[in-house]
């Protein structure tokens, strides 16, 4: 494991193999963390241990291990009474069973370890157990002991390594008692393909590809403090509001999803805007304003108007200019069979009939 530093020594028990391992923190934090100072002049708050009984500091060779009883007092426990427990699983991972990984709530999982083989010896039945774990398709469950307690942890393979998971006991998970919503709410199908639209549209991500941007603006701000510089202006909050109606935050949420990855913004929404419409008239819990829905739907109503009476007019014009057309003719074919002896009365009567003939 190179230069990472074990945090356990002991062996994995299965069976009657016992596999000699290195227990090592298969995680690190990268979180930035602060120290607290005096505001009035950037000094360091520390925090002191002192003896309460001759009120002085004292050393950390000094401290030790209490358990306070009911009536306060305080009966001391050492390193050495811990390390003689009656416990096989003081300095082994003991495995209890083999069970398939779906059987593990993922509530349960805690803290995360590769188990390192120590030694030559430990080459053999690490490798034994790791392949009998592929091949097994299962999670071993075992029991060991770490920083003055029993735990429970679940050995996966991870790559060419057999990793732990701490687990906390079934009793230390709470029931989700109390957090789901009361009220009955009744989902309706329309409702539910939009979210699986919505679902299909964001798509799957590599993890790889994800990092912490909380930690890289803070680190922008500790770098032009440092520097005396102006800070890094804040992005524009995102407006927020009430969601009217859930059918149009989907369609929203699906067509901006698509325009960010440069497809065709197309949402059928007609048919759900109907459902949603009956389906409110049968419950009567429709609101009566619906602000920004109001509009928009006012709006698309004037347009119609609008388009109606522009397309009103093309065809009366499209009538007035084919009627001036026939009538131009008409009078033309009226001169030609007149004479010049004719009065305008008999070429206002010619006009007339042919006029109606051509009607």
């Amino acid at each position: 494991m190179g230069r990472v530093r074990s945090i356990w020594n002991g062996a994995i028990s299965f069976g009657l193999v016992s596999i000699p391992i290195k227990l090592v923190n298969a995680t690190e934090s990268h979180s930035i963390s602060f120290r607290q100072i005096h505001t009035e002049d950037g000094g360091r708050i520390r925090y002191r241990k002192v003896c309460e009984l001759e009120e002085r500091e004292v050393t950390q060779s000094e401290i030790g291990k209490g358990y306070e009883d009911a009536d306060g007092s305080i009966i001391p426990i050492t390193d050495e009474d811990l390390a003689q427990l009656p416990l096989p699983t003081a300095k082994t991972i003991e495995i209890v069973a083999f069970v398939p990984a779906d059987r593990i709530d993922p509530l349960q999982m805690d803290a995360a370890y590769y188990l390192a083989a120590s030694g030559a010896p430990a080459a053999k039945p690490y490798t034994l157990l790791r392949e009998a774990l592929k091949r097994s398709n299962k999670v071993a469950i075992a029991k060991y002991a770490l920083r003055g307690r029993e735990r429970l942890g679940m050995l996966r393979v991870v790559g060419d390594a057999i990793a732990m998971h701490g687990l906390l006991w079934p009793d230390e998970v709470r029931a989700p008692e109390g957090v789901a919503p009361e009220t009955g709410v009744t989902v309706r199908d329309k409702e539910l393909d939009l979210a699986d639209a919505l679902m299909d549209t964001l798509g799957e991500v590599d993890l790889e590809d994800l990092h912490d941007e909380y930690r890289e603006a803070v680190e922008e701000v500790i770098a032009a403090k440092a520097a005396g510089e102006a800070l890094p202006e804040a992005p524009e909050a995102p407006k927020g509001g009430k969601v009217l109606d859930l059918m149009a935050a989907l369609e929203s949420s699906v067509r901006a999803a698509k325009e960010s990855r440069g497809e065709e913004a197309e949402v059928r929404s007609l048919p759900a805007r109907k459902a949603t419409g009956s389906a409110r008239k049968e419950t009567g819990s429709a609101p009566k304003d619906t602000g920004g829905k109001k509009s928009t739907s006012t709006a698309k109503k004037t347009a119609a108007k609008k388009t109606a009476a522009s397309s009103s007019a093309r065809k009366s014009t499209a009538k007035s200019a084919q009627s001036g057309t026939k009538k131009a003719a008409a009078s033309k074919s009226a001169a030609k069979k007149s004479t010049a002896k004719t009065t305008a009365n008999s070429a206002a009567k010619k006009s007339t009939t042919s006029r109606k003939r051509s009607a």
